[in-house]
């Protein structure tokens, strides 16, 4: 371990994650990285080899036995039903069917859309209203025959822990930031999104950090250019639970803005960062959405009808550039 990595550890014990022990979890693995960071975080925080060895056999142990692909649901299903509970790592959404007056959750691998949820859970955790939550599931399997109003679902959520931060003291963060110098703190910044700022120059680290703007701060807008392999989907796809990658650039209106009929924001409003993958294809199906995107890049709002919505998230476009960096450098501009 450096000198640097051991002052890390230090100034913020318990919360450094060793990014190669990522790559030693992340194969096979239908999770993001974020959530593989939690897990080595809350079980291999220490620069003791003794004790990370021992915290990644139970962070395996935990990803084989609670991290489940969407073509294994039927067996998942089968698990809860014969143990009569099961705990899984899954992404979890709610939404209110209102007919019903009932809330129901959603497991994205587990594929199964009707899950009943506590109303206590909502209220505690309303990001799972907006977009959803990767968590640690624990559901449990039970039937009620003499179920009379509504829809019939024998599994139930009972219990429920957001893999991320429970809270975020900005103090001991600002505190920590004043023990580092500026330079430290950049190669800190390059590290935690899983490159080594030994690799770049001082002009190429504060270019990597400018894919980080869009999620501190609001209507932030950026276009990103780039040889393949660089790393510009997986910032906005893996580092943060708060970004979400359009892969293909395919989007309508109703998706990305207001959807009219149900009359529910698009996710604008449900994201930090909305970032669109390969826009040298990108497919826009309605001629509305350039229009309505160019509204709301410049002013953070847009009208849909009679409605005028603000939303805060920040726009990002990726697109890779095929000829040899040599000649691109030569060129007075990417948009060709």
């Amino acid at each position: 371990m450096t000198q640097f990595d051991q002052k890390v550890n230090q100034v913020f014990p318990g919360k450094v994650v060793r990014k190669d022990l990522v790559r030693k979890v992340k194969v096979g693995a239908n999770i993001p990285v974020y959530v593989l960071e939690y897990l080595l975080g809350k079980y291999c925080a220490t620069d003791e080899e003794m004790a990370i060895q021992a915290g990644l056999l139970i962070v395996n142990d935990i990803i084989s036995k609670n991290v489940i692909n969407p073509d294994e649901a039927n067996k998942a299903k089968a698990w809860v039903k014969e143990q009569g509970e099961y705990t899984f790592i899954d992404k979890v959404k709610v939404r209110l069917v209102a007919s019903e007056d009932k809330y129901w959750a959603e497991l994205i691998n587990f594929n199964d859309n009707y899950i009943h949820i506590p109303n206590h859970f909502i209220r505690t955790y309303e990001r799972l209203l907006e977009g959803g939550v990767w968590s640690e599931v624990n559901l449990q399997y039970m039937y009620d025959e003499e179920e009379q109003r509504g829809r019939k679902s024998p599994f139930w959520i009972s219990d429920l822990k957001p893999i991320q931060l429970a809270s975020f003291d900005f103090e001991e963060y600002q505190s920590g930031r004043e023990k580092f110098t500026t330079g430290e703190w950049i190669d800190f910044l390059i590290t935690s999104t899983g490159l080594e700022p030994e690799q770049f120059a001082e002009r190429q680290k504060l270019l990597l950090l400018i894919r980080l703007i869009p999620m501190v701060e609001t209507n932030f807008n950026l276009v990103e250019l780039g040889p393949r392999g660089t790393g510009k989907s997986f910032v906005y796809r893996e580092i943060s639970p708060f970004s979400i990658l359009v892969s293909g650039g395919k989007t309508t209106v109703a998706n990305l803005f207001y959807n009219m009929a149900s009359r529910k924001v698009g996710i604008v409003g449900l994201w930090d960062v909305v970032a669109f993958d390969e826009v040298g294809g990108m497919d826009l199906h309605e001629k509305d959405v350039v229009d309505i995107l160019k509204d709301y890049m410049e002013s953070g709002s847009f009208s849909r009808g009679r409605e005028e919505i603000t939303a805060n998230a920040s726009m990002c476009f990726l697109g890779n550039v095929n000829q040899p960096i040599d000649v691109l450098t030569k060129t007075s501009h990417l948009f060709q």
